[in-house]
């Protein structure tokens, strides 16, 4: 629009119902933009909002494991590491040994690949099993697209059968049954 002095630019943009905004106070002359300020500010808290949805700040979450580890707890421990996956963390796994299992290093990495089969297609190994001090530590990353891998192991539900009807042998004509509770 060029150069207007300031009662001027204030009189257009109240005529076009909106607001006159200073961009560049610091220039000679100020830089002024006329915009609807309010729908200016709506749009880049939408954007911030968005780009942090997109930039979770994925973590590292760590799941200690013990050697001596029950089916159970194992489980219980793999679906937990498997939650943090697809929620897009990397995931420390610890195996923790104590006294006399620290010489037995194979006990903690038959725990290390049995996480990595069952976790297969949704995991990848980003450091492979280390022996840290007392314990044996892996780093897990999610693969790069976990609803992929999520949804390739769903198995799909079987088709509901409706009830069949009761099958009842047939009789010749003429043929008398017998039996208990039954007359004839």
């Amino acid at each position: 629009m060029g150069v207007k002095p300031v009662y001027e630019a204030m009189r257009i943009a109240r005529a076009r119902d909106l607001d006159l905004v200073e961009v560049a106070p610091q220039a000679r002359p100020p830089v002024c933009r006329i915009m609807d300020y309010g729908k200016f500010k709506f749009d880049a808290a939408q954007k911030a909002r968005e780009s942090r949805r997109r930039s979770t700040s994925a973590g590292v979450k760590e799941m200690k494991y013990r050697p001596k580890i029950g089916p159970g707890d194992f489980d219980t421990k793999t679906r937990q590491v498997e939650r943090f996956l697809s929620e897009g963390h990397r995931v420390k796994v610890t195996i923790m040994f104590r006294g006399r299992e620290a010489n037995h290093p194979e006990l903690g990495m038959r725990i290390l690949d049995r996480i990595t089969d069952h976790l297969d297609g949704s995991a990848k190994v980003e450091s492979p099993a280390r022996i840290d001090g007392r314990n044996m530590v892996m780093v897990l990353a999610p693969e790069k697209k976990p609803q992929e891998a999520s949804a390739r192991k769903v198995k799909p539900k079987a088709d509901v059968l409706e009830p069949a009807a009761p099958v009842v042998p047939e009789q010749p004509e003429g043929a008398v049954m017998s039996g208990p509770g039954r007359d004839g």
